[in-house]
C-alpha cells in the first residue's frame, strides 16, 4: 500500500476537499448524493453542467460567473467524483445518465440546457437521446470522446489507443476508492509504461503529492472504462441514432502521435464525422464546430469564448 492509501474521499473531508467561491449543496437520489453549486438568477433559463473524468463540479467555476449573467447555473459532482458519493462496481453510463434524470427532474425541476465535456458530454449526449420528455431544450457536447473511449468501437481507435493506459495506470497505482494510494509509484510508473505524452498528461498537475482533482476522484471510473463496463448496454452508435434536441458538439485539438500511433485528442475526423452522421439521421439538428487548436477543456482554458459559444448558440436554439 502506499501513503495515500484510503486517504481521500467524501469519508475523508478534511485530506481530501478545499473551499470554493460559490456554496455546494446535496441531493439525494435515493441512491447517490449528489454534490452541486449554483449560481445565477432562478428566474433565468436553467443550465446544466456536467464535467469530465477527474473533473469536479469547480472546474467549470472560471466560467460559470460568465454563463450566470444568461442562465440559471447548475454545476454537478458525478457519482465516484468531487463530494458525491462513491458506487463501487456502479459506474455506467445509464446508471449516471439516470442521476441526472432524478437531478433535473428534483432540483431543477423545469426544461434545462445541458452542456458536458468529455465523458461528461458523453453523458449530455445520453440525456440528449433518453432523457425524460421535455427535459432537455437543447445539449452541448464539449469535445467528447465519442467511439474512442469504447474499446472495440465500429470506427476509428478505441480506448487503449487513446488514454486508456492512463486510465489503466489509475488503477494499478491509486485504486478503486484511492485503496492503494501509491502516488510515489504512480510518478515513477508513468514515464515508464505510458507513452511520452501520455505521461506528460499523468504528471501536468504535479508530482510532489496528487493534484486536487485526483484527490476527488474514485480511479474506479478509469476501470469501468478500461474494463469496457462504462458503456455496457449503451453503444455510442445506439444512443447516438435517438437525439432528440439541438445538439452543438464542439470538436477540439486532435492528431496521431507520431511515437506511439495513438491519438491525442478526443475523436478523430472520421469519428466526429459518423457522430453527425448518427444524430442527423436521427432528425436531430446538429451544429458541428471545430475548434483545433483549442486544449480538452474549453471552458477552463477559454471560459469566455466558452462562455460565448454556449450563450450565443443556446439563444439561437431557443428563438
Amino acid at each position: 500500500m502506499g501513503r495515500y492509501a484510503g486517504v481521500f474521499g467524501p469519508h475523508a473531508p478534511e485530506s481530501t476537499y478545499v473551499g470554493h467561491a460559490y456554496p455546494e449543496q446535496l441531493f439525494d437520489t435515493g441512491e447517490v448524493r449528489l454534490n452541486y453549486a449554483v449560481a445565477g438568477d432562478a428566474s433565468a433559463s436553467p443550465l446544466l453542467l456536467i464535467p469530465g473524468q477527474t473533473e469536479s463540479w469547480w472546474g467549470y467555476e472560471p466560467a460559470m460567473g460568465l454563463l450566470a449573467e444568461h442562465f440559471h447555473v447548475h454545476a454537478v459532482d458525478l457519482r465516484g467524483q468531487g463530494r458525491s458519493t462513491r458506487t463501487p462496481r456502479r459506474y455506467t453510463l445509464d446508471n449516471i445518465g439516470n442521476d441526472l434524470v432524478r437531478f433535473l427532474d428534483g432540483v431543477i425541476g423545469r426544461p434545462a440546457f445541458v452542456s458536458g465535456l468529455s465523458s461528461g458530454g458523453l453523458l449530455s449526449a445520453w440525456l440528449s437521446a433518453f432523457a425524460e420528455p421535455g427535459q432537455v431544450l437543447a445539449a452541448c457536447y464539449e469535445d467528447p470522446p465519442f467511439f474512442s473511449s469504447e474499446l472495440d468501437p465500429v470506427i476509428g481507435p478505441g480506448l487503449m489507443s487513446t488514454v486508456g493506459p492512463l486510465f489503466a495506470l489509475y488503477v494499478k497505482y491509486l485504486g478503486d476508492q484511492w485503496s492503494i494510494g501509491d502516488w510515489d509509484g504512480f510518478v515513477a510508473g508513468a514515464p515508464q509504461e505510458l507513452a511520452g505524452w501520455q505521461a506528460h498528461v499523468a504528471l501536468a498537475g504535479g508530482t510532489a503529492e496528487p493534484p486536487q482533482h485526483l484527490k476527488e476522484y474514485d480511479p474506479e471510473w478509469g476501470r469501468a472504462f478500461v474494463g469496457g463496463t462504462f458503456t455496457t448496454g449503451c453503444p455510442h452508435q445506439v444512443m447516438l441514432s435517438q437525439v432528440k434536441v439541438p445538439v452543438l458538439f464542439t470538436h477540439h485539438f486532435r492528431m496521431l502521435d507520431d511515437e506511439s500511433g495513438s491519438l491525442i485528442g478526443a475523436a478523430t475526423d472520421d469519428q466526429a464525422a459518423r457522430v453527425v452522421e448518427l444524430v442527423e439521421n436521427s432528425g436531430a439538428p446538429l451544429t458541428y464546430r471545430s475548434f483545433p487548436m483549442m486544449g480538452h477543456s474549453m471552458h477552463a482554458q477559454d471560459p469566455a469564448l466558452f462562455a460565448g459559444t454556449l450563450v450565443d448558440w443556446f439563444t439561437a436554439a431557443r428563438s
